[in-house]
């Protein structure tokens, strides 16, 4: 039989827990019947109108001294406005003992509404809270603002990984993550945010391929949360800020050494991957990226950093759905994901002992660095700087290219607008189906040219004389070759296809070869289609209906607008990163950088993308002048300016009789390599800015319009 003493330690127990709520639809039934506001009650807690929605939403729960406040107004509500009849079904309690445990997605078939999550209460976990945790309700998944994602594109929630990739962490402890979720973070350090992390958020994702890997978790601190747990507010340097970060001496530092956890060789900048070495299978790694240190850069993340947590983590929520969770800038996770969709090896048993070990993944590029060819390396590479190199290099580049003024007719003249058209993603239509080379490159001399091998051509094209009205195809800046230069496979294929004999003096090809870009494609490609579509720009649209949405599509969602903005970077960042150039005012020619120790630097790559996107839009170009006589401005990269008698596409594309677009030419349309309409100005305005030899394409849209190749 219980002594006294137990039986009092144990009510005493029960007097000293915290104070229970009431439902959260019963909290906003309260203060309207008050007539106050979330606004003014959000002052009155001291907090945000966001958290007070929270609150009566069942996203979040108060802590104290909040919490005992909030109790106190609402024991005083419900004595002044008592709910009028009884419920027909008796709302669960919440017991006090609970973990916090948000309702994951695969819990529900449909949105929730407060009556349902009345009507079936949560289980308690097997593991009792830790006593200093308070104990709240179950979140639940926020309405969403957007249209409904198609079911299909919805990937099935991994057990693994309840609450979803990332999490978007405030000052006060809310860890804002995908899907409405609202986690409780008691962390106070960074080794507790890694620690908490890794073992109860219950955040990362899973591997995009089977032999690849899981997504680390990634936590966003925003300002307050960062100098919670004792960052400063903004690194200070005179470097790059991209290559900022603490000094070994900081506290910050020394606290996650002290914890036996390492920082990569990055340090801990605006993104910091904090680890261990893995146990056995299990990964120990979180991905942390710091917004008032720029990590969110605005050309790609437009508006972001200013969001909301919540509206931020939706953001990232979407592109690590559909593309990668962030692992840095755009360009970074651009080159990331072609590694997590073709990982370097395969698990393969050994015949003769039996065991399991790392085999070459087929298709993939590997886990060792593969030195270019002296033609396709940078000036300061050592391949260049230590065999003495001087017989010249690739120059496959995005055009930059303004046509002569004095070329213009009268009629070109006269015209009233000059419009410019935009290829979606360019180099993404470029990398569909795109062989590349995997293995090292061997040098022929007077090779047969075979437009099916990958690599690098010595050609002399200078006899090739095309129209002055456009730009040659075989350089960036449309000047016709002045003898024997170094070309990528698919221009000097063009130049076959023009009806030109090649005869190459030597080459450096490569005999193993695949589609190695092939899933990274697809992916984007899914990735920016859906996105559109989600703004209202769909397939099934009419080209005056697609020119009507397009003009609206960032007004409809800013969202998922600046999710867009982030795919196209991740594009043309990750196709740059191929060809990291060293960093840094320390670094001589014929060092090696660190970009040279992946497997992923391949230049030669890089230029079979541009070298394709730029023989795409010559051949639209060309197609364009036999069908219609209209020859372009300007052109820069993937934008190209037309004189028209109208200020929209329409006015001068090429259409059949029956109406629909003439294949061949630029055709209008939301799908990559489909162009769009990239600005309207006066042709008077674009002869001007010619005569001073600026480029319309830069400007059309009312802006610079710069080629970004990655960090």
């Amino acid at each position: 039989m219980a002594s006294e003493e137990e039986l009092f330690a144990n009510i005493d127990a029960l007097l000293a827990e915290e104070p229970q709520l009431p439902p959260p639809a019963e909290r906003a039934r309260l203060r309207e019947a008050a007539g106050i506001t979330q606004a003014r009650l959000a002052a009155a807690l001291k907090t945000t109108t966001q958290t007070v929605k929270n609150y009566e939403n069942g996203r979040s729960e108060p802590k104290s001294p909040r919490l005992e406040a909030y109790q106190r107004l609402l024991k005083g509500w419900a004595a002044k406005y008592p709910a009028h009849g009884t419920p027909a079904a008796p709302v669960a309690p919440v017991a006090p003992a609970a973990a916090p445990q948000p309702v994951t997605p695969e819990t529900f078939t449909g949105p929730a509404a407060p009556e349902a999550k009345a009507a079936a209460p949560v289980e308690a976990p097997a593991t009792p809270a830790a006593p200093e945790r308070p104990a709240r309700p179950a979140a639940r998944p926020a309405t969403s603002r957007r249209p409904a994602a198609k079911k299909a594109t919805k990937p099935a929630v991994d057990p693994r990984f309840p609450h979803g990739p990332l999490a978007v962490l405030d000052g006060d402890g809310s860890a804002y993550g995908v899907d409405g979720i609202v986690l409780d973070c008691p962390a106070t350090t960074i080794p507790e945010l890694v620690e908490w992390t890794l073992r109860e958020s219950g955040l990362g994702a899973p591997k995009l391929n089977r032999y690849g890997k899981d997504s680390d978790p990634l936590i966003v601190l925003t300002a307050a949360a960062a100098v919670k747990l004792g960052l400063p507010e903004r690194l200070e340097g005179h470097e790059q800020r991209r290559s900022l970060r603490l000094p070994e001496d900081h506290p910050v530092v020394k606290q996650v050494a002290k914890a036996k956890w390492q920082l990569t060789q990055r340090g801990f900048g605006p993104w910091a991957r904090i680890y261990r070495k893995a146990q056995g299978r299990d990964r120990q790694c979180v991905q942390l990226a710091i917004l008032p240190w720029d990590a969110l850069d605005e050309r790609s993340w437009p508006g972001v950093s200013e969001m909301e947590p919540a509206d931020i983590a939706r953001v990232l929520g979407v592109y690590a759905q559909r593309v990668i969770t962030p692992r840095g800038s755009t360009a970074v996770s651009g080159l990331e994901l072609m590694t997590a969709l073709r990982p370097p090896t395969k698990p393969e048993r050994d015949e003769e002992t039996g065991n399991w070990v790392s085999a070459y993944n087929p298709g993939s590029l590997g886990t060792e660095p593969m030195d270019p060819a002296p033609p396709e390396a940078t000036p300061e590479h050592p391949v260049v700087v230590q065999s003495g190199w001087t017989g010249g290099f690739l120059n496959e580049e995005a055009y930059q290219w303004v046509r002569s003024v004095d070329s213009l007719s009268d009629e070109e003249c006269m015209m009233p607008f000059a419009v410019g058209l935009d290829l979606n993603t360019a180099f993404l239509a470029a990398a569909a189906r795109l062989v590349v080379g995997l293995s090292a490159p061997d040098h022929f001399h007077a090779p047969k040219f075979n437009p099916k091998i990958p690599g690098s051509w010595l050609v002399d094209l200078s006899h090739i004389e095309l129209d002055p009205r456009l730009p040659s195809p075989f350089t960036p800046d449309g000047s016709r070759p002045t003898g024997p230069a170094w070309y990528q496979t698919h221009t000097v294929a063009y130049a076959q296809e023009l009806g030109y004999d090649v005869h190459p003096i030597e080459a450096y090809l490569r005999r193993e070869t695949g589609a190695y870009l092939d899933p990274w494609h697809d992916r984007l490609k899914n990735a920016y289609v859906d996105t559109l579509a989600d703004l209202g720009v769909t397939k099934d649209l009419d080209d005056r209906q697609f020119l009507a949405a397009m003009e609206q599509h960032k007004q409809v969602d800013p969202a998922l607008a600046a999710v867009l903005a982030a795919i196209k970077a991740t594009v043309k960042g990750g196709v740059g990163k191929l060809r990291e150039r060293p960093q840094g005012k320390h670094y001589k020619e014929g060092e090696r950088w660190p970009a040279l120790e992946r497997p992923t630097w391949r230049p030669d790559i890089r230029a079979a993308v541009i070298s394709k996107a730029r023989v795409n839009m010559h051949r639209k170009l060309n197609n364009m002048a036999k069908m219609t006589g209209l020859f372009p401005l300007a052109v820069l990269s993937d934008c190209v300016v037309y004189p028209s008698p109208g200020a929209s596409p329409l006015d001068f594309l090429p259409y059949a009789a029956s109406g629909k677009p003439q294949p061949g030419g630029f055709r209008l349309g939301p799908t990559p390599g489909l162009a769009k309409l990239e600005g309207v100005q006066p042709m008077l305005w674009a002869v001007e800015l010619m005569e001073k030899g600026l480029n319309p394409a830069r400007h059309i849209k009312g802006g610079d319009a710069v080629l970004d190749e990655g960090e």
